[in-house]
């Protein structure tokens, strides 16, 4: 299905929705959403999914990484993880920069991992020192990292973290949940040494929700055909899920459990406006940090104050705010709700209301 059409959508109230994400989408991204139903076994379709995955793949630098593309939430990615790369009783090593680390911690535990948290300051990242301290001092399977996380918009430093693991402990995978990041931070899977990119599609990715997008290094994968134990998950096991991403790839469409096909088409629209638009991925990181310094910098002359502690770990898609003193998130969310301007409260516990 083409996505070069005249459709154009309509809004009867013009509503500024600036939440982290879903985000509002493109014409021709919610054009092919609406494509016909159709079957996920035709030889239509294959070769659309095989596209996504080729171009997942590229935008992440990545030149034979394994991308799953499955019906789910970005949480789809944390059971993927905990439950095919960490077998229970290992150690699983979680750098905290906000809410979405103790989710994910939460989830390691769930599936039997030994899980230990390095947290750092409210609006700060956690420091090269210490994760090395902590890797010399006991043998962690993984290291977890939220490359953006939703609560602070911290920036961490995945290339820098990336490194210092593999030279400190290099048998021990660097898993990056990119949920908030993806297309919006530059992110060079292969170069840096990343062996798990997670994410969903209603963020940076700019298509509805409801895919979850999470892509392995080789060595994440053939850490998983080696492990010892039975996978504990049914839905989420790459046993399943791999032969069924290597047909698509090759234009062949396969069975497990029904893709959501018309997500895929959409996923394809953007992603080919992502990676064959005007804009170059490099100028498209460029243009997100210097649109988001310039939001950051209006707010600021209005009385709010950024959560990242300083500019180097502040996140280029997206922005956390403190409101002015005096005011908390009931004083101006409703207010600004009536003025059909939506934003999102806060998540970490310990400024929600800030």
């Amino acid at each position: 299905m083409s996505t070069e059409c005249k459709f154009v959508q309509v809004r009867t109230v013009l509503v500024v929705r600036v939440i982290p994400g879903p985000i509002e989408v493109t014409d021709e991204v919610l054009f092919a959403n609406a494509h016909p139903s159709m079957s996920h076994m035709s030889p239509d379709f294959a070769p659309v999914f095989g596209d996504c995955i080729r171009m997942t793949r590229q935008l992440l630098y990545s030149k034979d990484a394994q991308p799953f593309l499955i019906a789910g939430s970005g949480t789809l990615g944390w059971d993927q993880v905990s439950a095919n790369l960490v077998e229970p009783g290992e150690n699983a090593l979680v750098l905290h920069s906000g809410y979405f680390a103790d989710a994910f911690a939460d989830c390691l535990q769930t599936y039997g991992a030994n899980v230990h948290q390095i947290k750092a300051e409210i609006g700060g990242a956690v420091k090269e020192a210490d994760i090395e301290n902590a890797l010399q001092a006991k043998k962690y399977k993984i290291v977890t990292v939220t490359h953006v996380d939703t609560s602070t918009a911290v920036l961490s430093d995945i290339k820098a973290i990336a490194n210092v693991v593999k030279r400190v402990s290099p048998d021990t995978l660097v898993v990056v949940d990119a949920v908030c990041s993806v297309a919006s931070e530059e992110i060079q899977m292969d170069a840096w040494g990343i062996d798990v990119i997670l994410t969903a599609s209603q963020k940076g990715l700019g298509t509805p929700p409801g895919l979850s997008i999470l892509v392995a290094s080789q060595k994440a994968v053939q850490v998983f055909e080696n492990r010892s134990t039975p996978v504990t998950t049914y839905y989420g096991s790459w046993k399943k899920w791999l032969p069924i991403m290597k047909a698509y790839e090759n234009n062949s469409a396969a069975y497990f459990a029904t893709p959501p096909v018309n997500l895929i088409y959409a996923f394809h629209a953007s992603l080919m406006q992502i990676m064959q638009g005007s804009v170059s991925l490099e100028q498209r990181f460029k243009l997100h940090q210097e649109v988001s310094r310039r939001i950051k910098k209006a707010a600021e002359e209005i009385g709010f104050k950024g959560v990242p502690l300083s500019e180097d770990v502040q996140a280029n898609g997206m922005s956390a705010l403190y409101f002015p003193d005096g005011f908390t998130a009931s004083d101006i969310i409703p207010r600004l709700l009536k003025k059909d301007v939506v934003v999102a409260g806060g998540l970490h516990a310990s400024i929600k209301g800030q």
